[in-house]
């Protein structure tokens, strides 16, 4: 692995990071290890991006944070997307993307310094549900860190509107289509402004967008998915698998959230059997600048602490 400088992005000097590529499948998923000064072994943080997201859009500062609080951390973009490998760009596919999540913790128990027993995985928006699912299935997962998460298909289903709806179903289905036939991917923008031909068009999804892609506004990056995803996103209700989900859970939840409503959020912790839930007012992309992150961001570190201290007590 190959040291390289970091940029901070929102948090406070760190002590670099690593190139920590993995293999998923067989593909290269890109990955960057964040190392605390903090003595060995330590809890490492598993974390990817949401909807359409990729690793350079403001995770970098939730990293910082969370290796100045003494833990490692992976940051890693999904395979089809960012610096990853992977064919057609933009493919964006549950399962797929729950295999990466696999992966990148299979990867995180075998580095160096790492407690293989004290993995956490931190999830926003759609990798939120992941992260639930992921740990569903992985008893050994320590915690779970779900930010504005998606939990329920329905409810984000129910919050697009009808004509919205139809639309992308159309486009999915040709898509879907398409795809059984060999022709290339018909793509759709994920963020877009409401009226827009777009998977999410929450009012404040125009200025998400800005936000994400502040810290690099020269480097470009695929804004665009499959259309065939959104016949699955309906379907899609991780917040189910938080009943099996034994390890500490806190879930963080926007009361002003138009793309995944707090109220299936807070149904999913409820159903936890150690699930907490924080309310914080403010709109799904609110939580990655600004005041609300600082809030956010801390108590996150203030949860791992409590419940999985980056250092065992000797």
């Amino acid at each position: 692995m190959t040291l390289v400088d970091r940029t901070d992005r929102g948090g406070p000097a760190g002590h670099g990071r690593e190139d920590a590529d993995f293999l998923s499948s067989g593909l290269r998923c890109a990955a960057w290890l964040y190392r605390p000064v903090a003595v060995p072994p330590v809890a490492a943080v598993v974390m990817a991006h949401g909807f359409g997201g990729v690793r350079i859009a403001r995770l970098e500062g939730y990293a910082a944070r969370l290796q100045a609080a003494g833990y490692a951390v992976l940051l890693f973009d999904y395979r089809h997307f960012g610096d990853s490998d992977g064919e057609p760009r933009g493919l964006l596919d549950i399962g797929r993307q729950h295999d990466d999540w696999t992966a990148a913790v299979a990867h995180a128990r075998g580095l160096d310094g790492v407690d293989p027993d004290r993995i956490i995985l931190w999830g926003t928006s759609f990798s939120g549900g992941h992260a639930i699912a992921t740990a569903a299935r992985d008893p050994r997962i320590a915690a779970v860190v779900a930010q504005v998460p998606h939990v329920s298909g329905v409810a984000s289903a129910l919050a697009v509107p009808l004509r919205q709806s139809l639309r992308l179903s159309a486009l999915g289905a040709r898509d879907e289509l398409g795809g059984l036939l060999g022709r290339p991917p018909r793509m759709v923008p994920a963020l877009g402004a409401p009226g827009d031909l777009a998977v999410l068009t929450s009012s404040d999804a125009p200025e998400g967008r800005r936000i994400l892609q502040a810290d690099y506004p020269d480097h470009a990056w695929e804004e665009d998915v499959t259309a065939r995803v959104v016949l699955r996103v309906p379907f899609y209700s991780p917040g189910w698998a938080a009943g099996r989900v034994r390890c500490p859970l806190l879930i963080q939840a926007a009361r002003d959230d138009e793309v995944t409503p707090a109220r299936a959020a807070a149904r999913a912790a409820r159903r936890a059997p150690h699930g907490e839930l924080l309310l914080y007012d403010g709109g799904h992309f609110a939580p990655y600048k600004g005041e609300l992150f600082a809030q956010m961001v801390g108590d996150q570190v203030a949860f791992l602490q409590r419940v999985v201290p980056s250092r065992q007590a000797t």
